[in-house]
């Protein structure tokens, strides 16, 4: 009788212990799944905003290079690239100035006089979306800007690393009737932005 009762219980014995080892192994798995897609959304959902009514920003400098949005004199304050979709590389740092030369002929001579804050966003799925987000993200005064010194603008740009997306936002030395533009066609860059050296 006692080694038919031995017999019986190792079987038992040993199922339990594997199904206790099945159940720790796969509450480890779990805990690791879960623990990535906290890190993920949390990358993903970081704070992108900037509050212009703390920025201190006067107009154009006096002297170097002029900036020109729509006609209008103004200085370059703040400054966003992101990846246009996933897998699209982002050009080193020692590229980025041939990159935004890309966006508008001679920018980089205007990120050296006006210093404007730079960010770089993560990956955007879609132009449309980035622009909604730049827009949400960094409000302007007022309506959109308008009756204010401030203005904006949006869209992507194509460089030897695939496209990117670019936001711009601008400070005038006066109020003005600018506001938050969409460049919808890369073409229309310069239509909007001008350097004069």
């Amino acid at each position: 009788m006692q080694a038919f009762d031995f017999e019986f219980t190792t079987p038992i014995a040993i199922g339990i212990a594997v199904a206790m080892g099945c159940l720790l192994l796969s509450a480890i798995v779990l805990l690791i799944v879960l623990g990535r897609r906290t890190s993920s959304e949390r990358d993903s959902n970081h704070d992108l905003s900037i509050d212009l009514t703390s920025l201190e920003v006067g107009g154009p400098p006096s002297d170097g290079p002029i900036f020109e949005f729509y006609g209008t004199p103004v200085r370059l304050a703040v400054l966003i690239l992101a990846p246009a979709g996933r897998g699209t590389r982002f050009p080193p740092k020692e590229k980025l100035r041939d990159v935004v030369d890309l966006l508008i002929p001679n920018l980089a001579m205007i990120l050296d006089s006006h210093k404007p804050i730079y960010r770089r966003w993560p990956e955007q799925l879609s132009s449309q979306g980035f622009v909604q987000a730049f827009f949400n993200n960094l409000q302007l005064p007022g309506d959109k800007g308008k009756g204010t010194p401030w203005c904006s603008v949006a869209g992507r740009f194509d460089t030897p690393y695939g496209q990117l997306l670019a936001g711009l936002v601008c400070h005038g030395s006066a109020p003005n009737g600018l506001s938050q533009t969409f460049v919808k066609h890369e073409g229309k860059w310069n239509d909007t932005l001008r350097v004069k050296t």
